[in-house]
């Protein structure tokens, strides 16, 4: 009977070992890696070694766990941006080299929620334009956008369907309004429920950024809330002593 080893140490040589074969290719991005069972039968360690190995990984940066299907390496993200600095998404994609689109699933004029009015500081019966967005990058989704823009912003002849490509770019292009002050809050979201259309399915782990957006005289320009897909976007945070 061969006795399964167990100690901290362990644990860094698989994650050593695991490092070099994500390095020389042998796992590539988007592979799935062996099973615990497998990783304590190559390595002679007990699974809660094996277990910890995988952890650090992913802790690391260089897998991620899904439940029920194992664990993969992570691919690397289609598009890298900063959190210090507000500006477009799409410019952030064509930043990383890509080209960006973008589906709208809805231009609707409707008077916001209470929730919503609470949020944006506005008077319950405030009209917005709600904009729902699927952004991509080279055709790979990297963001699914939900916007609410008061329609007191738009002159009186608007039609919802002019509004395309980067709303960032609409503000300051067409209204003379660039947006240059934003309030935001970045939270982990894991649902089902967010994205929309073909590849969906495949998502639901995100970066929130939920945001209000100001123009230079303080009037309100929006409320976003992008759900950026883990993996496909990351946000680099440039700090400082």
């Amino acid at each position: 009977m061969v006795t399964k080893r167990s100690r901290p140490g362990l644990a860094d040589e698989i994650v050593m070992a695991i490092k070099v074969r994500i390095d020389d290719g042998t796992y590539v991005a988007g592979s799935r890696l062996p099973t615990e069972a497998q990783l304590c039968d190559e390595f002679g360690v007990s699974r809660a070694t094996a277990r910890t190995a995988i952890k650090e990984l992913d802790v690391i940066g260089l897998v991620h766990t899904r439940h029920g299907l194992g664990t993969f390496v992570r691919t690397i993200p289609h598009v890298q941006d900063g959190l210090e600095k507000m500006g477009s998404i799409s410019d952030s994609i064509r930043s990383s080299g890509k080209i960006p689109g973008m589906d709208y699933a809805r231009r609707t004029v409707r008077t916001v929620t209470l929730d919503e009015a609470e949020r944006m500081t506005v008077p319950a019966e405030t009209q917005v334009l709600e904009l729902r967005r699927r952004i991509t990058a080279d055709d790979e989704i990297v963001a699914y956008s939900y916007d609410l823009l008061p329609m007191s912003i738009f002159p009186e002849d608007f039609v919802p369907e002019q509004l395309e490509g980067s709303i960032f770019s609409y503000f300051d292009r067409v209204l003379g309004l660039p947006a240059i002050l934003g309030f935001a809050e970045v939270h982990a979201v894991e649902s089902r429920k967010i994205g929309w259309g073909p590849g969906s399915s495949e998502h639901n782990l995100f970066i929130l950024l939920d945001q209000l957006q100001y123009a230079d005289d303080g009037v309100l320009l929006g409320y976003s809330r992008s759900y950026f897909v883990e993996g496909a976007y990351a946000f680099v945070l440039k700090r400082t002593k």
